[in-house]
C-alpha cells in the first residue's frame, strides 16, 4: 500500500479518536492523501471540487431526503401511535404483549421511514410509558424499544440500502426487495424473545388484561393510512410502476395527506421537515465527503492491496468475509454506522466481488453487521437516542445496553443464517 494511503489513513483515524466530526475527518485525511497522490495543493483541491459537484448533481440521492421526512411526518402525526395501539389491541393474551406490539409496530413504521433513529424516538414516547405503566422493567422496555427500532435500517426503504446501493451502483429496488424477507424474519426472532422472555421473567413484564376494548375508530384509521402508503410506495417500485427516486416522491405527498387527515397543520408540518432536515443533512455531507475519500481509495488501488494482503494470510472466502465482520465491530465501537459504511464499503466490495460473493447477499450480511453497531457501546446512537427520548430520569444507559445485548444478538445470527441459506435474501428480488 502506498505511502500516501497509509498517511491518509492515520490522518483519518487520528482526527477521529481526536473527536473530530467525521465529515471534516474525510475531507482533511482525503486532501492530505491526494496532496501527495497527485503532487500538489491545485490538484488535489479541483479533484475534491469535481466531486463535490458531481455528488450533488446526483438523481439517486433526492430518496433520502423524501423518504426521512415521509417518516417524520408519520411519527410526527401520531400515526406511529396508532400502529401501536391497534397491535396492542389484536395481541390480547400473548406473553409480553406490549413489547411484541412494540416490535410489530416498529415493524410496519420501518415501511415508512429508512431512519431508525426516528424510529428510536416516536416508540420512546408512545410505548415506553405505557410499558413502565404496566410495571414492565426499565431495561426489557428499553431494550425493546432500541433494538426494534433497527428493524427501519432493513426493511425498505431503509437508508442504509439507499446509501449501500449508491456507494456499489447496485440497483435500489432489489436491495429493498432483498430487506422484505429477513426484516419480516428478525421481527419475527424480536416478538418470540420478548413472548419467551415474558414468560420465564414475568417480573420484568407482568401480565395484563386491559387489550380487551377494541381500538378507537381514530387508531384504526390512523394504521390503515400507514398500510395505505405502505403498498403504494413500496408496491408501486416493486411493481414498477415509478422508480424509487419516484416512489419516493409519492410517498412523501402521501405522508402529507397522511399528515393533514391526522391533524397536523402547517406548524407541525414545518416541524417535521426541520426535524428531517437535522437528521437528512449530515447523512448527505458524510456521503459527499465520503466520496472524496473514495477517490483516493480508488486512485491507489487500495482494495487490490487489501486483498493481496488477505491472500498472503491465506484467508479464503470464509475467512476474508470474518475478516470484514471483526473490523465492522472494531469500527462501531468508535464511529456511526453510515460513517462506517462509507469507509469501508468502497475497499470491502470490490473484494468481496472477486471472491465470488453474492452482490445482494454481501450487501445483507454488511447491512446487518454495520446496523448491529446502532447497538453497539460506546456509540449505540440507537440507545442515546431512546436515553434522550424517554422521559424517565431515573434510566440509565447502562440499562439500556443491558436490554438491547438479547437484540444485537438476534441480528448477528441473522447474518449466519443468511450466509448459510443465501435464497433468504435472494428468493424476492430474483422474482423482480
Amino acid at each position: 500500500m502506498f505511502f500516501e494511503t497509509w498517511a491518509a489513513l492515520f490522518v483519518l483515524v487520528a482526527l477521529v479518536i481526536l473527536g473530530v466530526p467525521v465529515v471534516f475527518a474525510f475531507v482533511g485525511s482525503a486532501l492530505f492523501g491526494l496532496y501527495f497522490a497527485l503532487g500538489g495543493v491545485w490538484p488535489a483541491m479541483d479533484l475534491v471540487g469535481q466531486t463535490a459537484i458531481t455528488g450533488i448533481k446526483d438523481y439517486n440521492l433526492v430518496v433520502i431526503p423524501c423518504f426521512t421526512v415521509m417518516g417524520m411526518l408519520i411519527a410526527h402525526s401520531g400515526a406511529a401511535a396508532d400502529l401501536f395501539n391497534v397491535v396492542n389491541r389484536r395481541l390480547r393474551g400473548v406473553p409480553g404483549r406490549l413489547a411484541v406490539a412494540t416490535v410489530g409496530g416498529n415493524a410496519v413504521f420501518a415501511a415508512v421511514t429508512g431512519v431508525g433513529v426516528a424510529s428510536a424516538a416516536a416508540f420512546s414516547h408512545v410505548a415506553y410509558p405505557v410499558m413502565r405503566d404496566h410495571r414492565y422493567s426499565r431495561s426489557f422496555a428499553t431494550g425493546c424499544i432500541a433494538g426494534s427500532s433497527v428493524l427501519g435500517l432493513l426493511i425498505p426503504p431503509s437508508v442504509f440500502m439507499i446509501v449501500w446501493a449508491i456507494l456499489t451502483e447496485q440497483s435500489v429496488g432489489k436491495l429493498f426487495a432483498a430487506g422484505v424477507v429477513p426484516g419480516l424474519l428478525l421481527a419475527l426472532m424480536y416478538a418470540l424473545y420478548c413472548g419467551v422472555y415474558a414468560k420465564l421473567r414475568p417480573d420484568a413484564a407482568p401480565e395484563s388484561e386491559d387489550a380487551a376494548a377494541p381500538a378507537e375508530r381514530g387508531a384504526v384509521l390512523g394504521a390503515a393510512y400507514v398500510g395505505a402508503l405502505i403498498v403504494v410506495t413500496l408496491g408501486g417500485i416493486w411493481f414498477g410502476y415509478f422508480t424509487p427516486t419516484e416512489g419516493s416522491a409519492v410517498g412523501l405527498m402521501g405522508a402529507l395527506v397522511v399528515a393533514w387527515l391526522k391533524g397536523m397543520r402547517w406548524a407541525g408540518i414545518r416541524g417535521a421537515f426541520v426535524e428531517a432536515g437535522h437528521t437528512v443533512t449530515p447523512i448527505m455531507l458524510l456521503l459527499l465527503t465520503a466520496t472524496m475519500f473514495s477517490k483516493l481509495v480508488a486512485l491507489n488501488g487500495i482494495p487490490q492491496e487489501v486483498q493481496a494482503l488477505l491472500q498472503a494470510w491465506g484467508l479464503g472466502p470464509t475467512g476474508t468475509m470474518l475478516f470484514m465482520v471483526v473490523v465492522w465491530f472494531v469500527l462501531g465501537m468508535l464511529i456511526d454506522s453510515i460513517s462506517i459504511m462509507l469507509l469501508t464499503v468502497p475497499i470491502f466490495w470490490p473484494i468481496a466481488m472477486s471472491m465470488g460473493f453474492d452482490p445482494i447477499v454481501f450487501a445483507l450480511i454488511g447491512i446487518l453487521v454495520i446496523e448491529a453497531g446502532v447497538l453497539t457501546p460506546p456509540f449505540g446512537i440507537s440507545v442515546f437516542v431512546v436515553k434522550a427520548a424517554v422521559p424517565d430520569p431515573l434510566l440509565k444507559v447502562q440499562e439500556i445496553f443491558r436490554g438491547v445485548a438479547p437484540y444485537w444478538i438476534l441480528i448477528l445470527l441473522l447474518a449466519w443464517t443468511i450466509h448459510t441459506w443465501p435464497a433468504l435474501a435472494t428468493w424476492l428480488p430474483s422474482r423482480m
